[in-house]
């Protein structure tokens, strides 16, 4: 009997533990499980965010003057872009070979100035103008623009930010006619609606005469807007930038250096004069704080006035800025970067601008 019973007891205790098993191993089961759709939902939430994001390359003349930096600075730290690179361009006010020069700036600003180890591609730009406007130079930025323009479409354009000499976006159409179909250009640029001379423009007025020609959507900011928007008086520029940490303080000491440069008149006590943010522009119309209308796409003369032709293609014509939500936005960029990482205060000796 006492035999019988411990076999009944072995026997149930077999089965308990079968039982267990199988229970256990239900469980994992349901937990591989819960994992799997937790990961799945984790990476659909992941690529509709990035689906979400406006991808982006920037082509910039960091180190002409203080406002690219202000650029930069947006673009990378807002969560609204993908960015998919930096490019470099040339200037006459940077030493040459600018293109090079410019891009070691860049890697300053990124690296050291943001404390950025980790960042989009930072891409050489061409040192100097196009000779005409059909025959395009080679450079590391034009290779990069065209390499990646190719994920893109009519349907979801890859937008391109000019926002110095358009040399390397305008070799890039001429080496690759076909990107016209991938990428929008926005550029600042021109004095107004009318053109005239401005800086970007005059840089390489070949490579603009390019971008008109060709039938690649354009968009742009001119410089009466910029000025209307994007301005900013000495006290207007410390009020905004000295309390906001190592990146405030560091663009407030640029554009305090500038200033007493450029836009103080000698042995005057003058501060009623603003500067212009002038790059902002194009950020702002990416990010739905402009408005905007279209006018024929006329031709660029060398002198930088437009030739009316007969044409169906239009350019978009910035109009307004909202500035407020604009600097808004970017000063709560900064700070939230800044309470994500810890950007050391450090006194380098040097500017971003004048660099040799």
């Amino acid at each position: 009997m006492r035999a019988q019973r411990l076999g009944v007891y072995l026997g149930l205790g077999k089965f308990s533990t079968q039982r267990r098993r199988e229970a256990e191993g239900a469980n994992t089961m349901r937990m591989l499980f819960r994992a799997s759709i937790l990961t799945f939902l984790i990476l659909t939430i992941t690529v509709s965010i990035h689906a979400q994001q406006i991808p982006v390359i920037l082509s910039t003349d960091v180190g002409n003057e203080i406002d690219d930096q202000w650029a930069v600075v947006y673009l990378l730290l807002s969560p609204r872009f993908n960015v998919l690179g930096v490019m470099s361009a040339h200037a006459p006010t940077i030493t040459a070979p600018a293109g090079q020069t410019s891009h070691r700036i860049l890697v300053d600003v990124v690296e050291n100035r943001l404390g950025m180890r980790k960042h989009p591609p930072l891409i050489e730009g061409g040192n100097g103008p196009l000779t005409d406007s059909k025959t395009p130079i080679t450079s590391p930025a034009v290779r990069f623009l065209i390499e990646q323009s190719r994920r893109f479409s009519k349907q979801h354009r890859l937008n391109v930010l000019t926002i110095g000499a358009a040399t390397d976006v305008a070799s890039a159409i001429l080496t690759d006619p076909s990107i016209v179909d991938r990428i929008q250009v926005i550029q600042m640029g021109f004095t107004d609606e009318q053109g005239g001379e401005e800086f970007n423009i005059a840089n390489d007025v070949h490579a603009v005469q390019a971008i008109l020609d060709s039938n690649v959507p354009l968009v742009i900011g001119p410089g009466n807007v910029c000025r209307a928007s994007l301005s900013l008086t000495f006290d207007q520029a410390r009020k905004m930038l000295s309390n906001h940490g190592s990146i405030g303080g560091w663009l407030w000491e640029e554009y305090q250096a500038w200033y007493f440069r450029v836009v103080k008149p000698l042995r005057v006590n003058d501060f009623s004069k603003a500067w212009v943010i002038w790059d902002n522009i194009t950020l702002a119309y990416l990010l739905g704080l402009t408005t905007q209308h279209t006018k024929p796409r006329h031709r660029l003369r060398d002198n930088m006035t437009f030739e009316p032709i007969k044409t169906e293609k239009v350019v978009t014509w910035i109009t307004d800025v909202d500035e407020q939500k604009l600097w808004s936005d970017f000063l709560s960029l900064v700070d939230r970067y800044q309470r994500r990482n810890k950007i050391r205060k450090q006194h380098y000796g040097r500017l971003t601008f004048g660099m040799p």
